[in-house]
């Protein structure tokens, strides 16, 4: 079931466990891609809060946003670059993205294979994509009071079987979002905090949001094209019969 995006844009931008949120994954995306000049960055889902560090330098930045979900102008005070789309078919020519970004998608879709599939073909060849979704293990996907508590969690194996079975190749992952999915002022004031400590003592849980990092698979050739065509290199070797004259 898709979020309304009225509903995304006022946890993201009005309240401060969203901003929060915002802040945190958008920091995560950043050591996964610290740059994009001159290539064709896009997001599916409501991504849109996590690609305005690649507005400047990026060729070109495209928020797509699912027809169930609903769409906004963004970015505000910017020529707009939302456009709302079906799912499984977007408005974007075959391997023109370079980078990939999906948060509020994949969790809340009715049909993730397909998904996938339409994720594979607007990627480019050697194009990156990001998965963010609700963890399994994690606190935020056990609470309805923000967006990630909606859909199906995932864990990373059950995420990244998926993805090889779309012509995806898994590369890196990282969980985050330590601070509990809480608006009391004690939990708000530590959220640093839990976000340090997080990454590195395992005991204190699971981060509530796991993110996947992606490259597009292509298969080589097959089939009988320049293998028929020289069957047999070394057949030019082979002393050929002499052609008596008549």
């Amino acid at each position: 079931m898709h979020l309304d995006v009225q509903d995304l844009r006022n946890f993201y931008y009005r309240s401060a466990l969203g901003r929060a949120a915002q802040k945190t994954l958008r920091q995560e995306l950043l050591k996964f891609w610290p740059e994009a000049k001159g290539q064709t960055v896009a997001g599916f889902g409501f991504a849109v809060p996590f690609l305005r560090p690649y507005l400047s330098e990026a060729r070109r930045v495209v928020g797509l946003m699912p027809a169930q979900q609903g769409v906004i102008a963004w970015p505000q005070g910017m020529p707009n670059v939302s456009v709302l789309c079906e799912e499984t078919s977007w408005p974007l020519e075959t391997g023109r993205i370079d980078k990939l970004l999906l948060v509020h998608a994949l969790e809340v879709s009715e049909r993730p294979g397909d998904l996938l599939e339409e994720c594979w073909r607007a990627l480019g060849p050697g194009g990156s994509a990001i998965f963010v979704l609700p963890n399994r293990a994690g606190l935020w996907s056990r609470s309805d009071r923000t967006p990630f508590g909606y859909g199906r969690p995932y864990s990373q194996g059950q995420l990244e079987t998926l993805l090889k079975t779309k012509g995806f190749l898994p590369e890196r992952h990282v969980t985050t979002l330590y601070q509990p999915p809480s608006e009391r002022r004690f939990w708000r004031k530590t959220a640093g905090m839990w976000e340090r400590l997080g990454g590195k003592i395992e005991i204190i849980g699971a981060g509530g949001v796991l993110m996947v990092e992606a490259s597009k698979r292509v298969q080589g050739q097959t089939g009988t094209g320049v293998k028929e065509a020289v069957r047999n290199p070394l057949e030019v070797l082979q002393p050929k019969p002499k052609v008596k004259p008549i």
